[in-house]
């Protein structure tokens, strides 16, 4: 049988002894109930004048008149006519098929680890300390500075098999640096439980199939400009699917309404340089704000010369990262027990208490999660469900790492702010008598007038600041830090507590430990 030859996609030709057709234009790949082409038939190497018509090759009728017109104007047998379009549409249809297969995305498949890397990760995941290898071990894979934060980042990643995964957005000013911290961290994950895009569009997320984002990790670089999508996803963090009815024709032309679901649940891993987030999406996330010192600029760019002068090794941060990521691959769903959650109290002055303590508890259980290959496994007496226990240990890194993002959770001033806040009253600052003119700061600082005058506001309405002297045009109002803020001890209210809960914890431990052992006797 002669091949059809389909190497220019607008132009395909078919030839046999008698007859050479041509496709003009190619087909068109959607709609398998019908093939239309623009056919161009001619004898070989023959004065006769070509016929060229356009047809459905489904449809007899055409087909037949076509057949009928070629043989008498090329005046050629219609059986030899009517054969070469049938291999013609056979062939068409295979090439269909085939192009349609290529335009379907590759689910990738989870990379296959060998014995000796599956020995290794679960040595690495067993060793004690796992928490502060991982932060040490991330601090070698391109990350540079920012180690509560990546660490937050990598088990909010890690609790994408959790039933409750975890969510975090990072907060910065542009050029600082966010982008970069989510994509490295990422990359010490394997790369089919990872979902980034450029962007989605409104209806993206209805059109996955029904499991297909389930347990995976949602990398958005840029939240301002994901507005259309933040529905979706909200619902994905909170009740675990989406649901759309749409209406579609069927068959017989009758419009159908169908509900299309998508389950979840899903991680979300964003990055915004809006201060102040849509209060549904900022309690649905842990927030962290990203590192804008001086000292972390110097690190960042200490790194970016090194890196041009090959002094990074860069085979070392990939080794580390496949490390990492074969760590993950290792870790299987578990149902997490926390014995200790009962003595788990927050702040009275964390706001959105009911949001915050389950961020809080189910970080606690991201971290019992990753260090599941160092927990005794147990069985329910009645189920027989296997599930592992929390530990003190979990506790103590959790409020470790969510400190200073339950201090934002219960601070009044934004992230910002309060960074400028501890700016302008740090002892460096040598403002005579406490007092100062936005056109002192801007002597020390290099700030946009409109942000700086944003921040004087804020600080003035929430008592951090007065108001002495000046006026509000020529050089400005004159400000004074006023010596007894308020819920200024803030910090130390929250170490309070949760060296409280801490101790409790402890205790509890101690006397389940005494029991244990009393029933062994």
């Amino acid at each position: 049988m002669p091949q059809l030859d389909t190497t220019n996609p607008d132009h395909f030709i078919y030839q046999n002894d008698l007859l050479r057709i041509e496709i003009l234009g190619g087909i068109k790949i959607e709609g398998l109930d019908r093939l239309r082409a623009t056919l161009k038939a001619a004898l070989p190497e023959s004065p006769r004048p070509p016929i060229r018509h356009n047809l459905d090759l489904y449809n007899d009728n055409q087909l037949e008149k076509f057949i009928r017109k070629a043989a008498q104007k090329l005046e050629l047998g219609t059986s030899v006519i009517a054969a070469s379009l049938s291999e013609i549409t056979a062939q068409l249809e295979g090439y269909r098929l085939e192009q349609l297969k290529k335009q379907q995305p590759e689910e990738e498949k989870p990379k296959p680890l060998s014995q000796k890397a599956k020995e290794q990760a679960k040595a690495y995941a067993s060793k004690p300390q796992l928490v502060k290898r991982t932060m040490s071990d991330l601090q070698q894979t391109g990350i540079i500075g920012e180690t509560t934060n990546s660490m937050i980042l990598h088990i909010a990643m890690s609790s994408r098999q959790c039933p409750d995964p975890l969510s975090v957005i990072c907060l910065a000013r542009s050029g600082a640096g966010k982008s970069y911290l989510m994509e490295k961290v990422a990359a010490c994950f394997p790369t089919e439980d990872l979902l980034e895009n450029t962007q989605f569009t409104e209806n993206s997320f209805y059109y996955f199939k029904r499991e297909e984002i389930r347990g995976k990790v949602f990398l958005v670089e840029d939240l301002d400009g994901a507005q259309a999508v933040l529905y979706p996803i909200r619902e994905l963090q909170s009740k675990k699917r989406i649901s759309k009815t749409v209406t579609m024709k069927d068959k017989s032309g009758q419009l159908r309404t169908i509900t299309l679901i998508v389950e979840g649940p899903v991680s979300v891993i964003g990055c915004t340089t809006k201060e102040k987030i849509y209060e549904d999406n900022a309690n649905r996330s842990i927030l962290i704000y990203l590192d804008n010192s001086k000292e972390q600029d110097h690190k960042i760019l200490d790194y970016q010369k090194k890196l041009k002068a090959n002094l990074i090794d860069k085979n070392k941060e990939t080794q580390l990262r496949e490390k990492l990521q074969n760590v993950q691959r290792i870790l299987q769903p578990v149902k997490i027990v926390n014995p200790y959650a009962l003595l788990i109290d927050l702040p009275k002055e964390v706001f959105k208490p009911r949001r915050t303590m389950g961020l809080l508890l189910n970080f606690i259980e991201a971290i019992t999660f990753y260090h599941q290959h160092q927990r005794e496994q147990q069985a329910d007496k009645e189920t027989g469900e296997v599930f592992i226990e929390t530990t003190p240990e979990d506790i103590q890194w959790a409020f470790k790492l969510l400190r200073e993002t339950l201090f934002r959770k219960s601070d009044e001033l934004s992230g910002a702010c309060r960074s400028f806040y501890e700016w302008v009253r740090s002892p460096d600052r040598q403002f005579k008598n406490r007092k100062f003119y936005a056109s002192d700061i801007r002597k020390e600082k290099r700030i946009a007038p409109r942000t700086l005058q944003r921040y004087l506001k804020e600080l003035t309405e929430y008592n951090r600041l007065k108001i002495v002297g000046g006026k509000k045009h020529g050089n400005g109002y004159q400000y004074e830090l006023n010596p007894k803020p308020e819920n200024e001890n803030l910090p130390g209210v929250i170490d309070e507590q949760i060296s409280k809960v801490l101790k409790a914890v402890e205790a509890e431990h101690k006397k389940r430990q005494g029991t244990k052992r009393k029933r062994k006797k």
